[in-house]
Order: C-alpha cells, then structure tokens, then sequence
C-alpha cells in the first residue's frame, strides 16, 4: 500500500471508529430511560426495569436485536423527551424460539404513549405478522400520554391499530402473550386481554378500563387500586386474566414456560448451508469505507467482507456497472445482492460512468436480476450508497426514466424478504429502488455514516437559496454574497441534520443503526424470521420488461 492509500485508509479507519463510539455513547444515555433515579424507584417497588426484564427473558449466550433504540431520539423535549419512544422492542430467542419483544418503560412518563410509541409498537406487530413469529409484551404502562392525544388517538396508524392487529395477529394464528407488570389503564387494557394468555403480577400489576381517580368522577364510587383491578380481582373473581404471579422473575419463567410448548409453522425453505465466517477481515470495513461521502471506493471489497468465506458469483459482472448484483451466502443463508457500486466506471461504449449513480443499463441489470431471485426463492439484500438515477439530455433520450421504473416495479412486486442495509448515501428515487422503507423491507437498518433525503445536503442548500434569493429580488431586495451565502449555511445546517441517520432513526424510517461489524448478524437473525412465513408465487407478469 503506497503512502498515500495507506493515509486515507487511517483516516476512513478514524472517521468509522468515531462514529461508531458516538453511536454507543449515544445508546448509553437511551439504555437509562428516564433517568438513574426513576430506574431505583423501580427496583424499590420489587420491579425489574424494561431492560432487565428482556435481559431475563431471552435465552442466554443468544443475540437480542434491539430495533428503534433511537425512536424519538431529540424529539418532544417541550415535553423531557421519550428515550427509545418509552418502550424496548427486538427479536430474541425464548426457549429456542424467535419471538418479538415489546416493554414498556416505565421510567420514561410512566410508559406513556407518544406519537412515536404508537408507531414503534405498530412496527413490531408489522415485523410480527411478515414473519409469523410470536409476540410477547410485558406491560407497564399509564396509557396515552394526554397532552398529545390528539396525535395518537384517532386516526388509522395511532393507538387503536395496536388493537386491530391484536386481532388480525390472533386470526393468523400467531401467539401473543402479555404479561401485566405494572399499570394497565384505560384503552391499553385491551392489547393483554386481545392476547392469547395474560398474566399478572401480585402487588405491582394492575389492569382496568378507568382508574380510582377517573372511578370517583365518573360515579363518585371510592376504591383502590388492587380492589378495582390487581391481581386477585382480575384472577379469581373477573377471571380476566389467566395466570397470577408473585414477582417479575416468576412472569418471566412463565412465559419461558408458555412459549417452550409452541409449535411450528411451515417454513419457507430458504437455503441455509453450514455457516463460514468471511476470509477477508470484516474489521477492514472500516478502513475501506470513505469518511468523505463523495469519493469512490470499491463496494465489491465490502461485499467480500460481509459474505461467507469472501465469495459473491457475480451477475452480469460487465453489465451495468454502477450497480453489483450476485448471489452470496451469509451466516450459510442464500442470498442475493443488489449493491450500488461506488467506483467510477467505464460502460460498454467505453464512456465513464460516476460510482452510485443509477444508469439505465444498470437499473436494467438489477431488475432482471430481482425478479431472478424470486424466481430461485432466494432472499435480497440491498446495500445503500446510491446519489440517485442519473440525469441530464442522454440519460433522459435514454429512458431513465421508464428503465427507473422498471426496477422499482421489480422491488415493489418482489415477494421474497428483502433487507435493506444503508451504508451511506441514499438520495432521491434511489432510495426507492433500492427498497426503502416505502418498499416493505422485512428489516431496514442504517450504519452511522447513512444519509437519507430526497437530495444531499448542499444541492439542496445551493437549490433552496436560488430560490429565495430569487424571491427577494422579485420583491426588489438584492441581498448582499454575504447575506446569500450565510442563507445557503443556514438551509445545509438544517438539511444535514434532516439527513442523519439519527434523524431517520428518531422517526422509525430505520429500524435500528448498527455497527457494520453486526450487518451479518442483522441480516441472519432477518432471513431466519422470514423462514417462518411461507412467500407467495412471484408474478413475473407484474414486471415490465
């Protein structure tokens, strides 16, 4: 390696170190919900905190994928904010099965519902129901958080859909078990006892439609809690729920209990070989990948580096060179990859072609491959780093536009589990063709250095300011270069904040951002959830060739 490789690689090495300590520093801060101090007036009522109790819960030595640890990240701090939306959510083992996981955090507002609460639970019920994996909720929480009732009580995607799909989960015939941990009021009633089995904890857990508070207004009746709704009233007098316990840990091993008895669904059949670790060091991700997202780099050398034994069979391998596409295995599972090639390129004309741009050849390459892959039954995995469709008179004379299209019908009417991994860029309409949240990714998850919008941060920047800039001077007020540029640094400050992966993270349009040293696991523990739920027939009369 010459001088200059060798600088840039400690300097990628660097930037990736740095960012990756500033997402578990980050983490840290969520893991203590609401506060040290909240979380010892939870142990001081004989209660383990959320955390705790998934900890407890799942199988020892097994990986837990913590998803949308960063929801509500910098939001609603008008109201002390909602660290991790107030509740934990990921799948786990539990008696050697895959189940999903959802607690409440009642250190955080008493495990209130905001907004993004409603919208993190819906997420886990969405993951849930794809793969026909079971659910289990351990439940402490006080209900809606009033203040913004009006953002999650009425409308389709708020507090009532949790409900809805309590139903449409049990009619699928997944198993749900709740366990009634704490408080259990009002309309949030309904999700332990829409489940197939409720269980209750003495002295801590309690489940009713209206408090003594809510009780004494509405009909001046006076009574305490564990009289309305604990855990003797609601076991043997109401028979509301079917199991009562003395302790947290004594829930726990039920439902440990309850879950060793399941059985199994019809698998899906994705081929799964006995799995190899990759030859090339994973660790060289982050020497290979760029602190600066505007230089190329070779995609192929990360791919070789998150596949088993470093082995990808290229499809197409001269054709449509801005996009890889080849099948690989991953923890032993098949899969194929569809990649964004960031190497700039020479096409079949001989003419260069700019590294994570989508041209049409290459939009053509991966569309036939998607729909190939669906074909074989083989799960896609899409990497992000991708600026957008290219433009401009040729790609435009070309039709971009219908062999864009293409490709995102491809994706839209894939119908194996697709699993979408954002490396770096994802800009624009190529954000949708390589299936986006918007495309029903079984899993989408990004690496600290994502970037998410419609454009880059100072396009839009250079964009927006010719527009006000021109506003002004319709209106006859010629603003001075310094005046433009300080509006050009204002609009990019608050366009690369929009485009973090924090920001994407906080509002549930990714699932998690990992450490690219866990890709693997993320996409293993994925494909393994999507084996549970068989796929139907791909129509390859859906796709427009």
């Amino acid at each position: 390696m010459d001088e200059k490789a060798d600088l840039e690689s400690n300097m990628n090495l660097d930037s990736m170190q740095l960012a990756v300590s500033r997402m578990h520093h980050r983490l840290e801060k969520v893991y203590l919900g609401g506060g040290k101090k909240r979380l010892e007036k939870q142990h001081a009522k004989g209660k383990l905190t959320a955390r705790e109790r998934v900890e407890y819960l799942i199988d020892e030595n097994t990986d837990f994928l913590e998803l949308g640890a960063f929801a509500g990240y910098g939001m609603y701090e008008e109201h002390g904010g909602c660290p991790a939306g107030g509740v934990v959510m990921g799948i786990g083992y539990v008696s050697n099965r895959q189940v999903m996981i959802i607690a409440n955090d009642a250190t955080v507002k008493a495990g209130a519902w905001f907004p993004i609460t409603a919208k993190k639970n819906l997420r886990a019920q969405e993951i849930a129901l794809e793969n026909r994996i079971p659910l289990i909720y351990l439940v402490d929480s006080a209900g809606v958080f009033l203040p913004m009732q009006d953002e999650i009580f009425p409308d389709k995607e708020h507090f009532g859909r949790m409900f809805r799909n309590n139903a449409i989960l049990s009619s699928k015939g997944i198993p749900q078990i709740a366990a009634i941990m704490g408080s259990c009021v009002a309309g949030g009633a309904y999700l332990p006892i829409m489940s197939d089995e409720a269980i209750i904890v003495e002295g801590t857990g309690s489940i009713f439609l209206a408090g003594p508070y809510l009780v004494k207004a509405a009909i001046g009746e006076n009574v305490d809690n564990e009289t309305l709704g604990g855990a003797t009233t609601q076991s043997e007098i109401s028979g509301v729920t079917d199991y009562k316990v003395k302790t947290d840990q004594e829930a726990l091993d039920l439902i440990k209990d309850l879950v060793d008895k399941f059985g199994e669904f019809e698998h899906a059949g994705f081929d799964r070989a006995t799995p190899t670790p990759p030859k090339l060091n994973p660790e060289e991700i982050y020497e290979i990948f760029p602190e600066n997202p505007t230089k190329p780099y070779k995609s192929l050398e990360i791919i070789k580096r998150l596949v088993d034994d470093s082995k990808i069979t290229e499809y197409k391998a001269g054709y449509g060179k801005t996009i890889i596409c080849g099948y690989a295995r991953i923890d032993g599972w098949a899969v194929g990859i569809v990649a964004n090639n960031r190497q700039v390129v020479k096409n079949k004309k001989g003419e260069l072609q700019f590294g994570g741009v989508i041209y049409s050849d290459s939009a053509d390459k991966a569309s036939r491959f998607i729909m190939i892959c669906n074909q074989k039954k083989i799960p896609l995995v899409f990497l992000h780093d991708v600026t957008g469709f290219m433009v401009g008179t040729r790609s435009e004379h070309g039709g971009i536009i219908k062999d864009g299209a293409k490709m995102v019908n491809a994706v839209a009417n894939s119908t194996v589990p697709k699993f979408s991994i954002i490396m770096g860029n994802s800009y624009g309409a190529g954000n949708y063709a390589m299936c986006g949240k918007a495309y029903d990714p079984r899993l989408i998850v990004a690496w600290p250095t994502a970037k998410i919008a419609v454009m880059g941060g100072t396009q839009a920047a250079k964009v927006l300011t010719q527009i006000q800039v021109s506003s002004l001077k319709r209106q006859g007020k010629e603003p001075q270069p310094e005046e433009a540029k300080a509006l050009f640094e204002k609009i990019k400050a608050r366009y690369d904040e929009q485009t973090s992966p924090y920001y994407a993270a906080a509002r549930l349009w990714v699932d998690a951002i990992i450490d690219p040293l866990d890709t693997r696991t993320v996409i293993s523990m994925g494909i393994e959830a999507a084996n549970r739920a068989p796929i139907e027939r791909f129509n390859l009369g859906a796709i427009q060739t």
